[in-house]
C-alpha cells in the first residue's frame, strides 16, 4: 500500500521550505518501519522506491514543478530507474535522503536521489521522468516554459548520458520471441 500519510507528513513538514531552483538540493528525512522490511529485514527494494517518491514530490513543489503540472493537468511517470544500493537499511534506521534534477533533453527530464545513514550513503537513484498529458509526453521545453524557466539544459553528467545511450540499445519489448 502506498504511505499516503507518510507523504502527506513531508509535504506538510516542508511546507515553509523556501523555493528551490531546479537544480536545488531538497533534503527530506526519513524513518524505515518494519513493514518497510522484506524478509531479510532490511529495506525491501520496491519500498526503497516508494520512499524516493517521498523525497521527489516535495522537491517538485519547491521549484513550482508541482504547481505548474496541477495547472495543466499534466502529471510527472518514472520512465526508467537506476538504482545502486551498497549498505543495508535496517527498521527504525534514520534515512536522510538528497533530491535533485540533473537535466532534461527532448523528451525526459533525469534525476538523481541518495539515502544517507549514519553517514555512509545506502543507496542511490537515477530516474528518467516524463511530463504527461492526455494526449501523451509533453516536452520539457514546454513544461520549463510553464515554469518561467529560460535557456537550455544543463550539460547533463557524462555517466547519465552513458546509462541513456545504453538504455536506447536495451532491447523493447523484453524477451520477445
Amino acid at each position: 500500500m502506498y504511505p499516503v500519510l507518510r507523504l502527506a507528513f513531508q509535504l506538510w513538514r516542508h511546507r515553509v521550505d523556501p523555493p528551490l531552483p531546479l537544480d536545488g538540493v531538497h533534503e527530506s528525512r526519513h524513518l524505515c518501519w518494519p513493514w518497510d522490511l522484506d524478509v531479510w529485514n532490511e529495506l525491501n527494494n520496491g519500498r526503497t522506491l516508494t520512499l524516493y517518491d517521498l523525497g521527489r514530490l516535495p522537491w517538485s513543489r519547491r521549484t513550482g514543478l508541482a504547481a505548474a503540472l496541477r495547472g495543466r493537468g499534466w502529471a510527472m511517470a518514472v520512465a526508467g530507474a537506476s538504482v545502486r544500493y551498497r549498505r543495508r537499511v535496517r527498521a527504525f534506521d534514520r534515512i536522510a535522503m538528497r533530491s535533485r534534477a540533473l537535466g532534461w533533453d527532448d523528451r525526459f527530464f533525469y534525476f538523481e536521489q541518495a539515502m544517507w545513514v549514519r553517514g555512509h550513503c545506502a543507496s542511490h537513484v537515477l530516474l528518467r521522468s516524463a511530463a504527461t498529458s492526455k494526449a501523451g509526453i509533453v516536452p520539457p521545453a514546454e513544461v520549463l516554459a510553464a515554469l518561467g524557466h529560460r535557456g537550455g539544459p544543463p550539460p547533463l553528467p557524462p555517466w547519465v548520458r552513458e546509462w541513456i545511450a545504453a538504455e536506447a540499445h536495451r532491447p523493447w519489448p523484453p524477451m520477445a520471441g
